[in-house]
C-alpha cells in the first residue's frame, strides 16, 4: 500500500488544447508550495495529479496544497494492488482515521472503474465493500444518500485507489497562465485582497510600494515586505519593489493646491507603476480601490487618475464593501498585519478636504508645474527588487511583530 494525494483540476479540465500549459503550470506551483519536502513525487494525468508522500508530513502537505490556486478538490488516498481483501484492509484504516476525527454515524461506499475488465463490477464492490464495513463498524449505518461518510474506491488498470475524505481545494487558476501584472501595495486592508484576487485568476503579481523617508518608517515598509510574504502562499515568489517616492511628494507639496494633493500623488504613483509594469513584461496594473471609500475612489477621481495612462487597471475589490473586504483579508492571513498603525505614502500630507471630483483644467495647471518626466525616470530608476519567497521572511516577520 501506499499513500497518495489524489488532486482535482477542476476548472482547468474545460482549457482543451491548451489545458497542458495550465496543468503543468499547477505542477509547478505545487512544487513550489511544497518545496520543504523534496522527497515528494508527483504524477500527471488526465484529469488527476497524484503526489506520494514518500514520508513527508500529511497534515502539512494538504495545508499547503489548501492555498494553490487551481485545484478544485483533493483527497488523502491510498493506493494498493487489485486484491480485495487487501481493499478491505485499506477501508477499515480509512473508516477508522475518520472515526478518529469527527463523529460518523451513517456511511456508504461509492465505486467508480476506469478499467472494465477486473472481474467485480460497481455493484458488487459497493455491496462487497459495504457489506463487509457494516460488520465490522456496527455502530455504523448504511445511508445512500447524504452519509456521514463515503468510502471511495477507483478501479484503475494497474490497482486501486481508495480515499475518504473530500477537501475543496482553492480554486481559480494556477498563477502564471494569466500574464503579469503590477499590483500597487501600501501598507492597508484592501490591496494585499486584491492581489489575492488576481492571483486566484492565474495573474503573476509584481508588488510596487512606494516609500517616502523619512515621512515613513521603516517598519512601514518591512509590513509591506510582510503582507507580500503573506500572498506568497497562493502563488508562489513575488517579486517586490520598492520605489523612492520622497522627492515626489515633496515636489507635490510645493507646488500644488493642497485639495489636489492626493489625486496628483495617484497619478504620479500611476505613471510610476506604468513604468515598472514595461519592465516586468505586465499587461495590466492592479490595485486596492472600492468605489466611495475615500476621496481618490469616487469615479470621478478614478477617472482623472486613470487619465495618465491606457493600461488595462484591475481592481477587484471595486464593488465590494469594507467589511467583505475584511472578511477576505482575515481569510488569507494578512488583516492583522494591514492595521498595524505604520502610514504609507498614502497618508503623508494628506489634506483635511480632498477634492472628490477633481477638475481636468485644475490638474493640468498644477502638474504644469511639476518636472513629471525627471520625476517618474529617477523614481523608476531608484527602485529596489527583492524577490520574495514562501516562508522566507517568517523570522523577519516575528521580529516585526515583537517590535509592535
Amino acid at each position: 500500500m501506499k499513500e497518495l494525494i489524489m488532486i482535482r483540476y477542476g476548472e482547468l479540465s474545460t482549457k482543451g488544447k491548451n489545458k497542458r500549459h495550465f496543468v503543468s503550470t499547477l505542477a509547478r506551483n505545487i512544487r513550489e508550495a511544497l518545496s520543504a519536502y523534496p522527497e515528494i513525487t508527483l504524477d500527471q494525468q488526465h484529469d488527476f495529479m497524484f503526489l506520494t508522500l514518500n514520508g513527508a508530513p500529511q497534515n502539512e502537505v494538504l495545508e499547503g496544497l489548501s492555498k494553490v490556486f487551481g485545484i478544485q478538490s483533493f483527497s488523502p488516498a491510498i493506493e494498493l494492488a487489485r486484491d480485495f481483501d487487501l481493499l478491505k484492509e485499506a477501508a477499515v484504516k480509512l473508516v477508522t482515521a475518520e472515526l478518529a476525527k469527527r463523529p460518523v454515524a451513517t456511511f456508504k461506499v461509492a465505486t467508480s472503474r476506469s478499467d472494465h475488465r477486473f472481474a467485480m463490477d460497481t455493484n458488487d464492490i459497493n455491496q462487497g465493500l459495504g457489506g463487509f464495513l457494516a460488520e465490522e463498524f456496527p455502530e455504523l449505518a448504511v445511508q445512500m444518500k447524504r452519509p456521514d461518510l463515503t468510502v471511495r474506491v477507483k478501479v484503475r488498470e494497474q490497482n486501486f485507489l481508495i480515499s475518504s475524505e473530500w477537501i475543496n481545494g482553492a480554486g481559480g487558476l494556477p498563477v502564471g497562465t494569466s500574464a503579469n501584472a503590477v499590483l500597487m501595495l501600501s501598507g492597508g486592508i484592501d490591496s494585499p485582497v486584491a492581489g489575492y484576487l488576481a492571483m486566484k485568476r492565474g495573474i503573476r503579481i509584481t508588488a510596487v510600494h512606494f516609500a517616502s523617508p523619512p515621512y515613513t518608517s521603516p517598519q512601514a515598509l518591512e509590513k509591506a515586505k510582510s503582507l507580500t510574504e503573506k500572498l506568497t502562499k497562493f502563488g508562489g515568489w513575488i517579486n517586490f519593489v520598492e520605489v523612492p517616492f520622497t522627492e515626489t511628494q515633496e515636489a507635490i507639496k510645493e507646488h500644488v493646491n493642497p485639495a489636489y494633493l492626493m489625486t496628483i500623488t495617484r497619478r504620479m504613483m500611476m505613471r510610476i507603476s506604468d513604468e515598472l509594469r514595461k519592465h516586468y513584461n505586465g499587461l495590466a496594473i492592479v490595485n486596492g480601490e472600492s468605489i466611495g471609500q475615500v476621496a481618490s475612489q469616487t469615479l470621478e477621481s478614478m477617472f482623472a487618475i486613470n487619465e495618465v495612462t491606457s493600461t488595462p487597471i484591475i481592481r477587484p475589490v471595486v464593488a465590494m464593501d469594507k467589511l467583505e473586504i475584511i472578511d477576505i483579508s482575515k481569510k488569507i492571513d494578512t488583516f492583522d498585519l494591514s492595521i498595524q498603525p505604520f502610514e504609507d505614502c498614502c497618508t503623508v500630507f494628506a489634506p483635511p478636504s480632498p477634492k472628490t471630483r477633481p477638475k481636468m483644467s485644475e490638474i493640468e495647471y498644477f502638474e504644469a508645474r511639476l518636472d513629471i518626466d525627471g520625476l517618474v525616470q529617477r523614481a523608476v530608476e531608484g527602485a529596489m527588487e527583492e524577490q520574495i519567497m514562501p516562508g522566507s521572511r517568517n523570522k523577519t516577520e516575528e521580529a516585526f511583530l515583537d517590535l509592535l
